[in-house]
């Protein structure tokens, strides 16, 4: 089994694989769970690696159709992070008698993976958290889900879509929509920054959301909630999510990860739509615009039943091509380490602040 942090992108199916309990996630100093396999116990039987999403590559030459998409329920809209498409996707799964996967931020502030079987749980799913989500018990509740016959959704980033694909099997019940992803900061820091906040604003963290609408400019405004009192700032100013935004805080994975191209084997992929001003300009109202990728027969059949929810264009496959659909995150060198070295005993934001320099 892979064993180099450049190897493991976290995501635990391959301890769920384990039919031996050979296998066990431990957190690494930098809060990052790894793969650790009990010699003792392993067989060799190679399930592990059967259901790790960081071997082989992407199907190539898939029959990708790409679009520029809104939703015209505008409350669904400002209440997501680009163009409001996943809460309609998601919708229409749960009219069907389907499941609904995805992150959400917790009470404790921790973003974990849960299951949503009506309307009144969606909103927590919805909008995007720059934290590596713990997928907990959902993989094995997809499955179970999927194998008795009902529709599940399952929406995460590229390599935990790509596990729950081989956890779960070739099931015509599980529809997995992915992100574009710029890669996953620790949630270690994400802890950090939360503690820091309630010493700050003296109470107790009740919620965050990384992209706020209000201003009208693109969700690139952050909010704090403290004993659910409302504080926010511009996205430019906040320590966590400069640290992210400047890669310090990735996961070593993600610098390296095999699915930053159009080409995946996802039913669709989700994300921001960069440069619609350019593509469809009458779309830059400055409210979101998701890009849509479709990849397969399900995600095709999916998005044609939801057609009237939406306003969208097709575009072309050279229009859509934002770099983290290029190419991995690249690794911000040697500030990395002085990153982790500083911010195990200072504040974020003087962390940030002497890198700044």
């Amino acid at each position: 089994m892979k064993q180099g942090k450049g190897e493991c992108c976290g995501c635990g199916v391959c301890a769920l694989a384990c039919p031996h309990g050979a296998v066990v996630m431990t957190p690494d100093s930098e809060g990052f769970a790894y793969a650790r396999v009990d010699r003792a116990r392993c067989t060799g039987c190679g399930l592990c690696q059967a259901v790790c999403p960081m071997g082989g590559q992407p199907a190539p030459g898939c029959e990708n159709r790409f679009f520029a998409a809104q939703a015209k329920d505008d409350a669904l809209r400002f209440s997501s992070s680009s163009g409001g498409v996943f809460p309609v996707l998601a919708r229409e799964v749960l009219a069907r008698g389907g499941v609904v996967f995805g992150a959400a931020i917790g009470p404790d502030g921790a973003v974990r993976h849960r299951e949503v079987q009506g309307l009144e749980g969606l909103a927590a799913l919805q909008k995007t958290k720059y934290v590596q989500s713990s997928l907990d018990g959902c993989v094995e509740a997809a499955k179970r889900y999927a194998d008795s016959g009902r529709l599940v959704l399952f929406t995460g980033t590229p390599c935990q879509c790509d596990a729950v694909r081989r956890y779960v099997g070739g099931s015509e019940n599980l529809i997995l929509a992915d992100l574009v992803c710029y890669g996953v900061p620790s949630p270690m820091v994400w802890e950090k920054y939360i503690k820091e906040l309630e010493k700050t604003y003296r109470g107790r963290f009740s919620g965050f959301s990384f992209r706020d609408k209000r201003a009208k400019d693109n969700g690139h405004t952050v909010a704090a909630y403290i004993d659910g009192q409302e504080t926010a700032w511009p996205m430019g100013h906040d320590p966590f999510c400069r640290a992210f935004s400047r890669s310090h805080s990735l996961r070593p994975s993600c610098y390296e990860c095999r699915f930053c191209t159009p080409d995946r084997e996802s039913d669709l992929t989700m994300g921001d739509f960069w440069g619609i001003e350019k593509v469809y300009p009458e779309m830059d109202d400055g409210m979101g615009t998701s890009l849509v990728i479709i990849h397969s027969g399900k995600g095709a059949a999916l998005w044609e039943a939801v057609q009237g929810q939406l306003r969208c264009a097709e575009c072309q496959r050279e229009d859509t091509l934002q770099p983290r659909l290029r190419t991995p995150t690249l690794h911000p060198g040697i500030s990395r380490a002085w990153f982790w070295r500083l911010c195990r005993v200072l504040p974020l934001r003087i962390t940030e602040k002497i890198l700044r320099k």
